[in-house]
């Protein structure tokens, strides 16, 4: 597992709270997988490249994230909930994004979709690149999911395999953006500067100009993800993210009482 996105670049990324790269061909490394939790505050978005976990949640959810499927899921209030491998070998790859809530809404109803691969709709530019649209839009296609606050852009971006497609992505300059390579290499061009992003690395983008051009090698992949800030303190404690350290302590009292499930 690698923290891609951490916490001091929580206000620089702002909705985005973290970014965790997982991948294993390993069963040691993931047979354990993540038994029951809390969460509060934010949402979790997790995106399974390849494997199958199982979700269950105190909230009366359960769902099965397999290969190419997304589960989203809004704490809101607070819930507990588990993340639990339906394999014993193999490979289990994908990321896990945390969004953030806008302050009006972190103590709302806890909420669940599990979106399977065949849902989340796709499209192929004409230098044939494969764009998986999961949240936002792109290119007049929408994505699986909308967010009205926070306005998130999730893609998938899988190039071919000759080297120098492109991609061009609009992007308003509110929002904060920022690639990351887990295939390949990329070449990303904003406001005349072109920036090579290698394999496994993180590019910030700046909020200068319309958007973003990708230039990829043979068979890169990348997910490019954006959105709009929301401008509000952050206050964490673990699986808490509020605005005050009062109700972070609020949040673990509720932990404690059971209220969380």
């Amino acid at each position: 597992l690698t923290r891609v996105l951490s916490h001091d670049l929580q206000e620089r990324l702002d909705p985005f709270l973290m970014l965790d790269a997982f991948g294993s061909d390993n069963p040691g490394d993931y047979i354990a997988g993540f038994p029951n939790h809390p969460h509060r505050g934010f949402e979790t978005v997790t995106y399974m490249l390849a494997g199958r976990m199982r979700h269950k949640d105190s909230h009366g959810n359960e769902g099965l994230l397999q290969n190419g499927g997304v589960q989203w899921m809004t704490a809101g209030r607070g819930l507990t909930h588990s993340e639990m491998p339906e394999q014993e070998e193999g490979v289990m790859e994908g990321f896990q994004l945390w969004l953030n809530l806008p302050a009006k809404n972190k103590l709302c109803e806890p909420w669940y979709r599990d979106i399977q691969s065949e849902n989340i709709p796709e499209f192929s530019t004409d230098s044939g690149i494969l764009v998986r649209v999961i949240a936002g839009h792109s290119h007049g296609t929408a994505g699986a999911m909308q967010r009205e606050h926070t306005r998130p852009v999730y893609l998938d971006l899988h190039f071919p395999s000759t080297d120098g497609s492109t991609f061009e992505q609009t992007l308003p300059r509110t929002h904060n953006a920022f690639v990351y390579v887990y295939r390949g290499s990329l070449d990303v061009a904003q406001s005349e500067q072109t920036t090579t992003v290698p394999i496994q690395r993180m590019g910030v983008l700046n909020n200068d100009g319309d958007g973003v051009v990708l230039r990829g090698q043979a068979n890169t992949r990348a997910i490019l993800i954006a959105g709009c800030p929301l401008h509000e303190p952050i206050a964490q404690y673990g699986p808490f993210v509020m605005n005050t350290r009062e109700e972070l302590v609020q949040a673990v009292d509720d932990f404690r009482a059971g209220l969380m499930g």
